[in-house]
């Protein structure tokens, strides 16, 4: 065997619908199974079970995989990095095609899971084996799959090494390089480092963040972000609420813990906070103090809603869904004033999150904010840094692994430009060694 395959299957034309496929002589690695959040007027709590997948495909809401039939060879493990919805999301709804294990970190396992029980249109068979950062999971004789620490804005992430018989393909999508996390350890640089001497022959990575100039902040800077925002002012006594992605475990433990020190109850509502906050407790990530609460059904959000009013805002730290302003969420619920809170002048929002660029989601965002506003909110927005690389973390890690080469992915046409322009300050050559590819397209490297 002298060559190796890349085939962008989706995520290669936009953020979303990752899913990439390594061929190697007659054997195929998937890796991520994504979905495009944005297209399904979808956010964490939004639920597509009872959709077919020939109908999202045609919405570009998950990956293209027709063009599996055109590829020669088995597939043979389907391999998840982290647990994000761009990256996990269409399992239920592909992953039944390929007689292969779907391998993935244990909360990533614990996730995928809960999405596979959840689906109503199609049986998703295929067995789910967890497998730890600096663990190898031998796929067949030729072939093995290494999972190396990483850290991004979801714990138990990881860059997946495939080791074939002419050299690595390493595929980072997604990451940050985090010396001080708030949750978890710091990214493998040793490995990362001996995996480039060993000889890596192709790099996928994902060019989200490569036209952001410098580093991306530490975790332990929102962490002092969040605590700033909610400790730092002399009235204590107004209503806040706070909104993150449900899925930002080390986030949302800082809120939790300033509530601990403001001393209010946090109260996590949303079904999607309840589904990854209750993993990463059930899996011993995350120990929460006696007194949090979590509620997901709406009747039952609606009535911890009453109860706060009731008792005194101050006393409760609502810890709640939509900061995309996607319809449906609680914070537009409250917003629209659909549920038993009422903003009063004075009170608090703060977002610790980023609005998502994309048109649909910005409006979004922007009606909510403007709602919150006309009510008397205090808008505190961007407390939050990102959990993408930015260009100097690529630069740290093209050099650190020095690939033969690189395809940049999840992500448009804009951020791969900026990647290549970086890649080529490195001394990589576009066509010869930085490959830009289309969703559709397949790369072949010959060795």
């Amino acid at each position: 065997m002298t060559e190796i395959g890349i085939v962008a299957v989706g995520g290669y034309n936009e953020m979303g619908r990752n899913m990439t496929a390594v061929i190697v002589g007659e054997d195929i690695i998937i890796l991520d199974m994504g979905l495009r959040l944005d297209r399904v007027q979808i956010h964490e709590d939004v639920e597509i079970d009872k959709m077919h997948s020939l109908e999202l495909i045609e919405m570009g809401a998950i990956p293209d995989d027709t063009i599996m039939k055109e590829i020669n060879g088995t597939v043979r493990a389907i391999v998840c990095t982290h647990g994000h919805l761009d990256h996990i999301g269409a399992i239920p709804k592909l992953a039944h095609r390929y007689n292969a294990p779907i391998i993935s970190t244990p909360y990533t396992t614990a996730l995928i899971k809960q999405q596979i029980e959840a689906e109503r249109k199609f049986e998703v068979c295929n067995r789910v084996i967890p497998l730890n950062a600096g663990g190898t999971y031998q796929v067949t004789e030729d072939i093995s799959i290494e999972f190396i620490n990483v850290q991004h804005s979801i714990i138990d992430c990881v860059l997946a090494a495939v080791h074939t018989p002419i050299g690595a393909v390493l595929y980072a999508c997604d990451f940050k390089l985090d010396r001080t996390p708030t949750m978890g350890e710091a990214p493998d640089f040793e490995r990362l480092k001996t995996l480039g001497r060993e000889g890596v022959v192709a790099m996928i990575v994902e060019s989200t963040n490569a036209g952001r100039s410098g580093k991306t902040p530490s975790e332990q800077i929102a962490k002092d972000m969040v605590r700033d925002v909610l400790l730092g002012t002399e009235e204590s006594e107004v209503g806040m609420v706070i909104t993150t992605f449900a899925s930002h475990i080390p986030r949302l433990k800082a809120i939790i813990e300033a509530a601990g020190e403001m001393g209010r109850i946090p109260v996590l509502l949303g079904r999607s906070m309840e589904r990854y906050v209750g993993a990463a407790r059930d899996l011993g990530y995350l120990e929460l103090p006696s007194n949090v609460e979590m509620h997901g059904q709406r009747k039952d959000v609606d009535r911890a809603l009453k109860r706060i009013i009731q008792d005194g805002k101050n006393k409760y730290l609502p810890i709640v869904t939509g900061h995309q302003g996607e319809p449906g969420s609680i914070l537009v619920r409250i917003a629209n004033g659909e549920t038993p809170y009422t903003i009063e002048p004075g009170d608090r929002v703060i977002f610790s999150a980023n609005v998502i660029p994309s048109p649909m989601t910005q409006a979004n965002r922007y009606a909510l904010e403007t709602k919150l506003k006309m009510r008397g909110a205090r808008i505190y927005d961007n407390v939050h840094v990102s959990g993408h690389a930015y260009r100097e973390d690529h630069w740290e890690l093209l050099r650190m692994v020095n690939p033969e080469h690189v395809i940049p992915a999840h992500g448009d046409m804009e951020m791969h430009g900026h990647y290549i322009e970086m890649a080529e300050d490195a001394g990589y050559v576009l066509g010869d060694t930085v490959h830009l590819l289309r969703n559709g397209e397949v790369l072949y490297i010959e060795e």
